[in-house]
């Protein structure tokens, strides 16, 4: 029995998705046209345009969908811990579990960042959604009372940032390791928890 169409469709896409991923990591980015992604798919050049743009635009779904399962990974950390003070630390670790179970991915992010005023934006905007989803559980902490007043938007991209550069120099500088890397993150966390969480 045949696939129904709008299964075939997401398989289709789910597809080009990989191949794209699988070529930006082995021959860079820049240096992988549609073509190629067509081609290492199996596909004919329309069933690529049925999908996306451009590569820009296989490049914004990637990271999109990306931000959405470091978000649903934090979620689902969240209703199994219900420590408001032990959530501002370890979810964290949770959020750099997925980037390096996602190593493709992050390579990516890593390194496309100045490609384009197109990719700029993509980028801006998978900041923007996760800064956004820590903002808001952070004044979910002031209101519970677990935490201390603080401006939630400076501090979440405080947040955002420390992440970011440890992602940099583990995937790009090789300078540390995936353990350190984590671990030095949620050093970090439990240092500023210590002013941010209030005490009993």
């Amino acid at each position: 029995m045949p696939l129904p169409e709008s299964k075939q469709n997401k398989e289709r896409k789910q597809r080009l998705l990989e191949c794209a991923l699988d070529l930006f990591v082995e021959q860079g980015y820049f240096n992988t046209p549609v073509r190629h992604i067509v081609a290492k798919s199996g596909f004919g050049t329309q069933t690529f345009y049925n999908y996306f743009i451009d590569k820009e635009d296989i490049l914004k779904t990637l990271l999109e969908e990306f931000a959405n399962q470091i978000i649903s990974s934090v979620n689902h950390y969240y209703a199994k811990e219900k420590d408001l003070s032990k959530r501002f630390t370890e979810s964290k670790r949770v959020i750099l579990e997925v980037f390096t179970q996602n190593k493709k991915l992050t390579e990516i992010y890593c390194r496309v960042a100045g490609a384009s005023d197109v990719i700029d934006q993509t980028l801006k905007q998978f900041e923007d959604k996760l800064i956004e989803f820590f903002t808001k559980n952070i004044k979910y902490g002031i209101r519970k009372g677990a935490l201390n007043y603080v401006p939630a938007a400076t501090v979440a991209h405080g947040i955002w940032a420390i992440q970011k550069f440890l992602l940099y120099k583990w995937i790009v500088l090789k300078d540390i390791t995936e353990e350190e890397m984590i671990e030095m993150v949620v050093a970090y966390h439990e240092a500023i928890a210590q002013g941010l969480v209030k005490k009993e």
